[in-house]
């Protein structure tokens, strides 16, 4: 008889591993959280536009009852947004979840899935939860290598993970890079494309991926309110895809997975154009910040087109652990990546100009004190 419960390949999935809160440093290191600068989850520095906050506070009012399980005014906002039919679209608590109900409702237990070197790390997550196969194609310049992956795709594929941009390093595929792929990949694999961070690129990166879901009934394209729109506490996502596709999805979607204010926070958010080019602006003003420090600093960095960069702060394999401490003694949560086989790197949110400015003092005298300056 077994000692154990749960199939092995269960017991040996690492936990997802999150931005460590700033209530936890407070703690931790006895610091007063007022002064604590997190840049570490990706989160928009402007926190929740107030449209969003209007919202919410009018659906109150109806939290006594569950919410709109199919959520039909979210889904009318979003089809008219994205030009698809509303029975095209999925709905998510975050993409996490729409990542985790494409991966149970494609691939079964023993076939694979293919997604690259230093991609999000609930690819792999997904794929183990399931005790399905991972093929891992090596990076390419930290980023996607398209064509190696294309040549990974084995009989037994069943899904492939795109992430443009990429977390967490922040490369890009062009979109005709992208389209050139999908005409190439086998009809019954499904390529999820997670478009998490699209919102920050700039107008000349921009491609239609809605567009391509009308073309390639294979396409499954997932996006997120909680970067941009400033909505990651109530975890909002969403994907677009072909009926064959989001039939299967909502069969196992769990009912009710998107609250009533993160409904009605996200309907206001995508109508809020002024907060997201606000934040916009922000993200292009502080991502030149951090470079300007970075090349001053010397140290080597991934160009980014999302909103975090991913920079180098030391050549030995304790780096970025090293320097992820001494990050928390001084009051800035960073996110070390280690645990994507990068660990002489960290991944620095872009904030608040302020913000910025405290993380990069904190960074040269954490870089000095490791020099022994």
């Amino acid at each position: 008889m077994s000692k154990h419960f749960g199939p092995d390949y269960v017991r040996a999935i690492a936990p997802y591993q999150a931005g460590k809160p700033i209530s936890e440093v407070a703690r931790e290191f006895g610091l007063d959280e007022a002064t604590i600068v997190k840049l570490a989850s990706n989160e928009n520095p402007f926190g929740v536009p107030d449209s969003a906050k209007a919202a919410m506070v009018q659906a109150a009012a109806e939290l006594g009852r569950y919410p709109d399980a199919n959520g039909f005014e979210l889904k009318q906002v979003l089809a008219a947004r994205y030009d698809v039919p509303a029975d095209w679209i999925t709905l998510g608590n975050g993409s996490n979840d729409i990542l985790e109900i494409a991966a149970h409702a494609f691939v079964e237990k023993g076939q694979s899935v293919v997604y690259a070197q230093y991609s999000f790390a609930v690819y792999a997550l997904a794929t183990q939860g399931l005790g399905a196969r991972h093929i891992v194609v090596p990076a390419k310049k930290h980023g996607h290598d398209l064509e190696a992956m294309l040549d990974a795709i084995e009989e037994d594929t069943r899904l492939v993970f795109i992430a443009n941009p990429n977390n967490p390093t922040g490369t890009f595929i062009p979109g005709a890079e992208i389209e050139a792929f999908l005409k190439r990949v086998p009809p019954n694999v499904v390529v999820v494309l997670d478009e998490a961070y699209t919102e920050f690129l700039s107008e000349a990166d921009r491609y239609d991926s809605p567009a391509w879901v009308r073309q390639y009934p294979n396409l499954l394209v997932s996006r997120t309110f909680s970067k941009a729109y400033g909505l990651a506490g109530l975890r909002v996502g969403f994907a677009l895809a072909q009926p064959a596709l989001t039939d299967l999805m909502n069969r196992i979607r769990q009912p009710f997975n998107v609250n009533s204010l993160a409904q009605a926070a996200a309907i206001a958010a995508l109508g809020d154009s002024a907060f997201l080019e606000k934040s916009a602006r922000n993200n292009t003003a502080g991502y030149q910040q951090f470079v300007e420090a970075f090349e001053q600093m010397g140290l080597d960095y991934v160009p980014s087109h999302g909103n975090f960069v991913l920079v180098k702060v030391g050549n030995d394999m304790g780096a970025g652990a090293r320097i992820n401490l001494a990050l928390l003694k001084q009051g800035v949560i960073v996110r070390p990546v280690g645990n994507y086989g990068l660990p002489e790197w960290l991944r620095i949110s872009i904030g608040l100009p302020q913000e910025n400015a405290v993380l990069i003092a904190a960074l040269q005298k954490a870089l000095a004190e490791s020099r022994g300056d």
